[in-house]
């Protein structure tokens, strides 16, 4: 058992760092269950995470993370993402750059209210054998089988 917040300080740099590549190698998956089923992408780095570096939250815990994003994000985020997606047709390249830009901001804020409400739980060690991940817990929260998405499973 390990506490996130117990990681070397290193932990939370590379862990958005390593998303980020994971994000550009899958980034149309990503964006369709975004828009198709409202998953948090930031979430599902997470879990993906998680699993590549053999640790699995408890499915109380991706429940709990998804609670703590649900109001920043109906607050601020979706309605901004709403606008972006209408405005595109209106905007010139750069002005369109610019508010994908200002989202890009609100998503890393996104990222550190998940490290404040990811710190205080607790990271159970996986062995390779065992088959349920935290990506397939968390799609679970939207009643999606991890199975539909191989490409998630690693």
């Amino acid at each position: 058992m390990t506490l996130p917040g117990s990681f070397n300080p290193s932990f939370y740099q590379h862990l958005w760092q390593d998303c980020d590549v994971i994000y550009i190698q899958q980034q149309t998956i990503f964006l369709a269950l975004q828009d198709d089923h409202q998953l948090n992408v930031n979430l599902l780095l997470l879990a993906l995470w998680l699993d590549s570096h053999h640790q699995r939250l408890a499915s109380s815990d991706w429940q709990q993370l998804q609670q703590a994003l649900l109001s920043w994000e109906q607050r601020l985020l979706l309605p901004y993402r709403k606008l972006r997606r209408l405005s595109k047709a209106a905007l010139e390249q750069a002005e369109y750059q610019q508010m994908l830009d200002v989202e890009l901001m609100l998503e890393r804020k996104s990222q550190a209210k998940i490290l404040i409400a990811l710190k205080p739980m607790v990271l159970d060690e996986v062995y390779p054998a065992e088959t349920d991940s935290n990506v397939s817990r968390y799609l679970a929260l939207f009643n999606l089988n991890s199975q539909d998405y191989p490409c998630l499973n690693q």
